[in-house]
């Protein structure tokens, strides 16, 4: 009685082929899953800008001609997303004629994952004007690239 048991299990070349498969796909699927956070991100940010308009809209009619005074976020719509770590901090800026009585900018966070984003920081205005500028500066970016970064380009 001569039995063969053979082995089961994988050999090294077919271990060498599996992981050279695996690193291909990450090749190609680690930079996708990157821009799609960005994307996400950048959505955040022009969303929660969105929801702060509302507010202040919704604020500025319920104030009386006297008061004059200043709206402030509330918690939540100060940064975006609501949730979670704060990727955006959002805040109204102080009128002036430009703006149509009020702008509302979205900055990254210093230590979060857009700090280094190309689009920089978001602004919309009272009268419907949206913009970006790098963090730091106040001259916009180009028309193209600003719309890129709100999700038109």
């Amino acid at each position: 009685m001569n039995e063969c048991k053979s082995e089961r299990g994988f050999s090294l070349l077919e271990l060498m082929i599996a992981l050279g498969v695996a690193a291909i796909i990450a090749t190609f699927a680690i930079p996708a899953y990157r821009t799609y956070v960005v994307k996400a991100h950048r959505l955040d940010a022009a969303s929660a800008l969105v929801r702060a308009v509302q507010f202040v809209e919704t604020s500025r009619l319920a104030q009386t001609s006297e008061s004059g005074e200043a709206i402030t976020l509330g918690a939540g719509l100060d940064r975006a997303p609501s949730g979670g770590a704060a990727v955006y901090s959002v805040t109204v800026l102080p009128e002036s004629s430009a703006n149509g009585g009020y702008a509302i900018e979205a900055v990254p966070v210093a230590s979060g994952a857009m700090q280094d984003d190309a689009c920089g920081a978001f602004v919309i205005d009272a009268t419907g004007l949206r913009w970006n500028h790098p963090p730091g500066a106040t001259t916009p970016l180009d028309a193209a690239q600003s719309a890129s970064c709100w999700g038109k380009g």
